[in-house]
């Protein structure tokens, strides 16, 4: 049977001393967790600190997301290759990011196979909008999201 798992999205709250204060309150509770894996997604500039308060616990750090290319000049964007050091997961596909920053399927999948070659847990985000809900689209979005971002990649049955 698979283990359970609970990712906390930190979205973008939190600066890096309060995301400090954060971890290190919730570190003592974190850590008497058992048979579930626990997985905390700062933003961005809290990703080293938090590494390193969590370091030596049963407890994972994630990345919010990450682009696809292991280098370049891609201003503002996080590569697979500088979480690696950081992190154990990474959230791909989050409906802010396809709404409002333009992700689709296609950004997904080579961000899933990204992941994958450095040897990053992608954590893949579904789900439809209001309007395809209403119109009865929901499953539909759903399986070709799912399909797209796992075309391609060393997924082996565990969805």
């Amino acid at each position: 049977m698979r283990r359970p798992l609970i990712v906390g999205n930190w979205k973008m709250n939190c600066t890096i001393s309060n995301a400090a204060d954060l971890v290190l309150g919730l570190k003592p509770a974190l850590t008497t967790i058992k048979g579930i894996d626990v997985v905390v997604c700062p933003p961005f500039t809290a990703l080293g600190i938090v590494a390193e308060i969590l370091n030596e616990t049963d407890i994972k750090v994630g990345a919010q997301d990450m682009y696809w290319e292991e280098s370049g000049a891609y201003t503002g964007e996080i590569s697979p290759v500088m979480l690696t050091e950081l992190c154990q997961y990474v959230i791909l596909g989050h409906s802010e990011r396809r709404q409002l920053f333009g992700d689709n399927d296609d950004a997904v999948r080579k961000k899933v196979l990204a992941a994958q070659q450095f040897g990053l847990i992608p954590i893949i985000c579904m789900g439809e909008t209001l309007d395809q809900r209403d119109s009865g689209y929901a499953e539909q979005v759903i399986e070709g999201q799912l399909l797209a971002a796992l075309s391609g990649s060393t997924a082996s049955g565990n969805v």
